[in-house]
């Protein structure tokens, strides 16, 4: 089912299996770590019909497992945000129909879950099992969900059908509502252990994962998918003084959101080094030596502003070019 085993994950799973109580998990950590390949996981286990021990994993081989994995299960649904279902999907080894590239002046797909897909599945959440077992709904992120649509999922994940099950998975439980939070029971997961981290980048043929998993601040999988892009640990760390010297070719190649999280990644670190901390995503070798935290907290406050402009800045170069500027003078201030 999965294209790639999380070894991080099998206790994870085996805890949630022995110990859920709720028709509705919430599982929930930071983003990178395999929320949502842990809630796929979940769901197979849950509609499984070759274990004998409702605690175990799914067997893989039943015809219920055999569904799943080829995406036609009838007792499962998966809920995720337009933009993301097709690049979701292919990633876990769902078949997914082919979206037509948008027409001009038409709305790119949209990054919230709407009332529209949860009305369509509450119609699926009322239909009578077709296997004869559970039913699941897989909601991620769960935060995509707008105001409307969870408000439209609050009755069914309060009194659901049958034997409905929900497993909702988010990077940031903060953004649901409140009444959401309370219909489930909390799944923790946390960051990996560095090494196991380390070792499944290794067998991902990352050379310099420990550098990437740093600079991700200890997600394996968003270290995974910059090494993919191209990012190479060198680089990384050339970034702080490159920056520092208002060299725009730095960040010219990247796409605005991840020019945005980067700058924030060394604006946080040269605010621990001007206290006298160590960084947490370069090493300090990278980092100037700033001496004044003040300037380096307006440029935080600046960045907070044009994250919100990050997905579709007028013009991307001059954006990035004006980022790079600001950057440079806010170092160069806290350094004297």
């Amino acid at each position: 089912m999965l294209n790639a085993d999380l070894p991080w994950l099998h206790a994870p799973l085996a805890d949630a299996l022995a110990r859920a109580r709720s028709h509705a998990l919430l599982v929930q950590g930071p983003a990178g770590v395999g929320q949502l390949e842990l809630a796929i996981k979940l769901a197979q286990s849950w509609l499984c019909e070759g274990r004998a021990d409702t605690a175990q994993p799914a067997c893989g081989q039943c015809a219920s497992c055999k569904l799943f994995a080829s995406g036609t299960h009838p007792d499962f649904q998966l809920l995720l945000p337009e933009a993301l279902d097709a690049a979701a999907r292919e990633s876990l080894g769902l078949p997914f129909e082919e979206a037509e590239a948008p027409k001009a002046g038409k709305a790119k797909p949209s990054r919230e879950i709407k009332v529209e897909a949860v009305r369509n599945l509450l119609a699926f959440a009322q239909a009578t099992s077709a296997r004869g077992k559970a039913k699941v709904v897989v909601i991620f992120p769960a935060e995509a969900l707008n105001g409307v649509a969870a408000n439209a999922l609050l009755k069914t994940l309060e009194e659901p059908a049958g034997l409905l099950r929900f497993v909702l998975a988010t990077h940031d439980s903060a953004g649901l509502l409140p009444t959401i939070r309370s219909r489930c029971q909390p799944l923790p997961l946390a960051l990996p252990a560095r090494d196991a981290a380390l070792a499944w980048l290794a067998s991902k043929g990352v050379a310099d994962g420990a550098g990437l998993l740093d600079a991700t601040g200890g997600r394996p999988q968003q270290a995974l998918q910059w090494a993919g892009d191209g990012l190479t640990d060198a680089a990384w760390q050339a970034l702080p003084k490159r920056v520092a010297r208002g060299e725009v070719a730095a960040l010219s190649d990247w796409a605005p959101p991840r020019v945005i999280d980067a700058l924030q990644r060394l604006c946080h670190d040269l605010v621990r080094r001007a206290h006298g901390q160590p960084g947490q995503f370069f090493a300090a070798a990278s980092l100037p030596s700033p001496r004044r935290a003040g300037p380096l907290l307006g440029w935080e406050a600046e960045l907070r502003r044009a994250a919100r402009h990050a997905e579709h800045p007028l013009n991307a170069g001059l954006w990035i070019e004006a980022l790079v500027a600001q950057a440079r003078a806010a170092i160069t201030a806290a350094a004297r």
